[in-house]
């Protein structure tokens, strides 16, 4: 089967790295992927396999993710029985590739995907309507797109994101000496409540509350925050935990292109994105161990198992965000264990991979 995937840039978001997961696992498998970029290079460039086929159309970073010169040209040279819509830009060439191609090549399938609790743009709304299915990360996902953009319900397959960065099969708890050396590093005792966030430093993640947040926690609790990543609003962040009088607690860990050693690290999951249709940082954190307190946002209950491994607290609802810190922080190891099978389980890239290719024979007959 030949597959192409689009994405308009490598950034180091959890779209992107979907999307690198699902071209390599694609060719593992035996089948000729191309992922299709409009900028090139990105802080994942270097993560695709070279058995992926690459191709960027701009041929220097204009830094417009929307600009796509010579896309149909592309789209005529590849060919593929499947095209996979991979973000909002890409998704809102959907429309514009169904018009161009039904006519030359029929067979073609045109996949959108619904990956966001953002708003949806026009050009992303009728690519939904124009293409021949569409993937769903969540549950609630795909209720969106049946309740409030009114497409019909057998057009969508739910399929959940694939975990990027599992633990070993077999392992648990990270090794006790691996996870006190980043602790030390970052001045964390052996009972300091690490909390930890992996996300991009963008306005909808919401980084900024957490800091409020964890600053309204009891005096007397030794916690740290880690935030791991980077982007426009790291800055501003920095500055707010400065006011708050919590600088020295808030550890801003830069971009991790593997973040393994914060999840073995930390103690807690904690999450405030205003915009999500399924988080890969919750699922990957209960894959390796670590229970989770996240503020309601659009598939954040099919994350975890609240009130078991986790918890999901209203907006506008501090003190019940610190109140569910307090309770899972020092959760036992059957809570741990129970969080890590859950994930493993219910995430398993394998799993979550062979769903795609079953949906891509199933509408091809591939």
């Amino acid at each position: 089967m030949k597959i192409l995937i689009i994405q308009d840039y490598l950034r180091s978001g959890g779209t992107e790295r979907q999307t690198v997961l699902l071209a390599n696992a694609f060719v593992a498998a035996g089948h000729a992927a191309t992922l299709l970029t409009f900028r090139p290079g990105g802080a994942l460039a270097g993560t695709v396999a070279p058995t992926v086929t690459r191709l960027a159309l701009q041929p220097f970073d204009t830094h417009l993710d929307w600009f796509a010169p010579g896309f149909t040209r592309a789209l005529e040279l590849l060919r593929a029985d499947v095209i996979l819509c991979m973000g909002r830009m890409a998704n809102g060439y959907g429309w514009f590739i169904v018009n161009r191609m039904q006519d030359r090549w029929p067979d073609t399938v045109v996949i959108a995907t619904m990956r966001t609790g953002k708003p949806l743009p026009w050009p992303y709304r009728r690519s939904l309507r124009s293409g021949r299915h569409i993937i769903a990360n969540s549950a609630a996902a795909r209720s969106v797109l049946v309740q409030e953009h009114d497409l019909p319900a057998d057009k969508i397959t739910v399929i959940h994101n694939p975990l990027v960065f599992p633990p070993e099969p077999g392992t648990g708890d990270a090794a006790p000496a691996s996870r006190e050396r980043l602790r030390t590093l970052h001045g964390a005792g052996a009972q300091t409540v690490v909390l930890l966030n992996v996300a991009m430093f963008r306005p909808e993640k919401n980084q900024r509350e957490l800091i409020t947040t964890a600053a309204g926690l009891p005096s007397d609790l030794d916690w740290q925050l880690w935030l791991a990543g980077d982007g426009p609003a790291r800055t501003a962040c920095a500055q707010l935990a400065h006011r708050l009088g919590v600088a020295r607690r808030v550890k801003f860990l830069g971009f991790q292109a593997d973040p393994v050693a914060p999840y073995a690290a930390a103690d807690l999951a904690v999450h405030a994105s205003t915009s999500e249709s399924l988080s890969n940082f919750l699922i990957e954190a209960q894959s390796h161990g670590l229970p989770a307190v996240a503020y309601e946002a659009q598939g954040i209950g099919e994350c975890f198992l609240p009130g078991d491994t986790g918890a999901v607290i209203p907006r506008g609802q501090p003190a019940a965000f610190c109140a569910a810190i307090l309770r899972y922080a020092r959760a036992d190891a059957a809570c741990r264990n129970r969080a890590r099978e859950f994930a493993r389980t219910t995430f398993a890239a394998p799993r979550q991979v062979q769903a795609h290719l079953d949906l891509f024979a199933r509408l091809t007959k591939v």
